[in-house]
This record gives structure tokens, C-alpha cells and sequence, in this order.
């Protein structure tokens, strides 16, 4: 059993472009749930881009980067795609850290065809997009599952696209279409026997991801707090079956608030988050048991020094919410 007790987490970006440097730090910070690190100053560790080889079609000329169907070889490399995709559901191999993947709604969304088009709108290349998707994050079980033992390793999806239906970016796309499309990456993540977690830093609709089958969900609680606690009957069934909440109450998002913020202020802030969801009929023993301290998003657009302060600030307040539950005991 995994039990979250106010673990700190991260979410995955960093400022930095050695691998060696980023995993000093991520150890150093939040050696309990170590992460593999995303560099998106390399330019092939963008948030999207990382995610995309092996996908039929791909043409990457080293600016941009698209989906060409109209390539000789692409119904070729189509069949040995799901040739692959069978064969690693038959035969999965070893199966268990931190990993991340981004969602098939943001990437579909992202990503376009020849002709300029979002790949999402595409029945078939939605399809393989998922599936993909779904088999980098496999790979990335059974590869943690090695350094994590019995110990189910956890995988997010990052997937502000998942909040964002409706809104003048996501024409066209309905709720079950953003909902079915998760819903494939977070079976495929708990049939390789990890756990799925749902990263989320925007803020819009959170029914959704609240009703999937997600065992943790992200969320930014420094800012969007009190639109995430409007969704309260979907979040009362989450909590109720188990589920656990990544507060996201170290901001990210804006260097000032970073550098403005420090361990107490937001302590005290989460303490009266706490507080409040506790009135929808759970103790604050038990929300913090379902609790993971993390930052709101990535620190990727951050300075290198701005980051290591979300991370040194992650993982005191998680010392502190810790000690504050052992006191409850």
C-alpha cells in the first residue's frame, strides 16, 4: 500500500540542463519520492515534444516539429505501431518512484498535421496519440518499478487540457472525448501497476478528472483553491474511495509570488485549506493522510534559484505538515 501522509512531491520541469545536477537536487529535497528529471532547455524535453517519438509521421527538422500523413512510409509505420502496442500488452515485461507523461488531450491539442491541423480532431491519430501515450508511461513503470520494488512507483499525467474543454482553444471537443481519452492512459498506467495521478495547474471544470479513476489529483491550491472546493460532491466521492490530493500549494507560476512566499505563510495557508475541506465531513487527520505537499506546476520557467526554492520550501512544509500529523496521533 502506498500511504501519502504529506509526502513532498514534485511535478517534473527544471531550469537546469545537466540530468546529473537536476537529480542532486530532486534527491536532496524529495528523497522519499524521487522523479525523473524534465529538462525543457534541452530542446527535445519540452512538455509536448518529449512525448512524441515513436509517433507514425513524425517530422521533427530541428525548429518545429509535426504529424505528416501523407509520408509514403506512414501507413507502415502505423501497422508496426500497433504491432508494437499488442505486443507489449501480451508480454508487459517487468512492471513500478515518480514519473510523468504529458496528457493526449494537451498533446493532441499541440500538436498538428501537415495541413496545420490539431491532431485531436483525428479519430485515427487521437487513437494512436493515446496509445503512445499510454505505452511511454508502461515503459515508465516497469523501468521505476526496478529502483521502487513492491512499492507501486506513481505516474502523472499532465493534463491541463482536461479542465480547458469548452473554451475557445478546444472547439469541437466534448467532455467525453477529453474524458475517454484520459480515462485509456490512467487504465493502462494501473494495469502496469502504477498508480495514476492527474497533474492539473489550470482552472476551469473539474468534474472530469474528479470522476475518473485517477488515484491522485494535482491540483494548484495557491491559486485556484477556491474553484477546485466548488466541485464538492465529486470531491467528497474521490476523498471517500481513497483518493489522494497533490496540494499544489507552493506557487510556481509567477516569479514574484515565488520569491515573495515563504515555509510559513504557506503553511498557515494550507492549514486553512485543510480546515475548510474538512467541513465537507472528513477529519483533518484523514485529509492529511490522503495528502501530498507539492509545488502548483513545474519549475521550469523559473530561475535555477527561484526553483530550488520551490523545492527547499516543498520539502520543509512537508516536514512540517508531517510532524503536524504525528502530533495528532
Amino acid at each position: 500500500m502506498f500511504h501519502a501522509n504529506c509526502l513532498p512531491i514534485l511535478i517534473g520541469s527544471l531550469p537546469l540542463a545537466d540530468h546529473q545536477e537536476a537529480m542532486q537536487l530532486i534527491l536532496a529535497h524529495t528523497p522519499e519520492i524521487p522523479l525523473w528529471p524534465q529538462l525543457p532547455k534541452n530542446p527535445r524535453e519540452g512538455m509536448i515534444r518529449q512525448f512524441l517519438t515513436g509517433f507514425p509521421g513524425l517530422v521533427d527538422d530541428g525548429n518545429r516539429y509535426w504529424i505528416d500523413t501523407d509520408t509514403p512510409a506512414f501507413e507502415q509505420e502505423m501497422a508496426a505501431f500497433y504491432e508494437d502496442y499488442m505486443r507489449v500488452e501480451e508480454d508487459p515485461g517487468c512492471l513500478t518512484a515518480k514519473g510523468q507523461v504529458t496528457g493526449p488531450v494537451t498533446t493532441g491539442i499541440g500538436v498538428k498535421d501537415q495541413h496545420g491541423n490539431s491532431i485531436f480532431y483525428d479519430d485515427n491519430l487521437r487513437d494512436i496519440l493515446i496509445k503512445l501515450l499510454s505505452m511511454k508511461a508502461w515503459w515508465q513503470v516497469a523501468e521505476l518499478q526496478k529502483c521502487t520494488g513492491d512499492i507501486p512507483p506513481v505516474i502523472f499525467i499532465d493534463e491541463p487540457g482536461l479542465v480547458s474543454f469548452g473554451s475557445s482553444g478546444f472547439g469541437g471537443i466534448s467532455r467525453e472525448m477529453v474524458s475517454d481519452a484520459v480515462a485509456e492512459v490512467i487504465g493502462v498506467i494501473k494495469k502496469a501497476g502504477g498508480l495514476a495521478g492527474v497533474h492539473i495547474c489550470a482552472n476551469g471544470d473539474w468534474g472530469p478528472a474528479l470522476s475518473s479513476t485517477a488515484d491522485i489529483i494535482s491540483f494548484d491550491a495557491y491559486f485556484y483553491f477556491a474553484n477546485f472546493v466548488l466541485y464538492k460532491e465529486q470531491l467528497i466521492s474521490f476523498l471517500s474511495r481513497g483518493g489522494i490530493l497533490a496540494w499544489g500549494i507552493v506557487p510556481t507560476g509567477d516569479p514574484l509570488v515565488v520569491a515573495e512566499e515563504s515555509v510559513d505563510s504557506l503553511f498557515s495557508k494550507w492549514q486553512e485549506q485543510v480546515a475548510f475541506l474538512a467541513t465537507f465531513g472528513f477529519s483533518e487527520e484523514q485529509l492529511m493522510r490522503q495528502t501530498l505537499i507539492a509545488p502548483s506546476c513545474g519549475t521550469g520557467s523559473l530561475t535555477p534559484e527561484l526553483a530550488k526554492k520551490v523545492l527547499a520550501m516543498t520539502a520543509e512544509l512537508s516536514q512540517m505538515a508531517r510532524s503536524s500529523l504525528k502530533n495528532r496521533r
